[in-house]
């Protein structure tokens, strides 16, 4: 059980990882390419991007589920009005404090990370975990 559980949050990580690249280089290609002034203008769409990336390959790959795919996504979108709505607001008083625009989304990337590992596994996949197709392969 304990090798189980390392090995999804290194996939976790690894995928996260990937999705992270996504939202840099998406907020780069905004921020510094299409000079958008406004901070929150490039952090949304980048950070959307990053979340359909995470969710499509977390599901399948590192907690395995076959659950309901709308519940799913609707759960993940619930966590995101809750986490861009404080994000927005420490992001606005960080800018406002004059703290650097690249700090800040590193910031969020970080926070981000940690508490959609505990949500999706501890909510959205809970009773879901390893059902899909490639872990009935795994488990015969």
């Amino acid at each position: 059980m304990k090798n189980k559980n390392v090995w999804q949050a290194v996939k976790f990580t690894l995928f996260s990882a990937s999705a992270g690249l996504i939202q840099l280089i998406s907020f780069a290609l905004l921020h510094d390419v299409f000079k958008i002034p406004d901070y929150n203008a490039c952090y949304l769409p980048s950070l959307i991007l990053s979340v359909l990336w995470n969710f499509t390959f977390n599901r399948r790959y590192t907690f395995r589920s076959d659950g309901n795919v709308k519940r799913a996504m609707l759960l993940v979108a619930l966590y995101y009005v809750v986490f861009i709505t404080l994000s927005r607001w420490w992001s606005t008083e960080l800018v406002a404090l004059g703290v650097h625009d690249w700090l800040i989304e590193v910031i969020n990337m970080l926070v981000n990370f940690v508490t959609e590992f505990l949500f999706q596994k501890f909510v959205v996949y809970r009773g879901t975990i390893d059902t899909n197709e490639l872990a009935k392969k795994e488990q015969a």
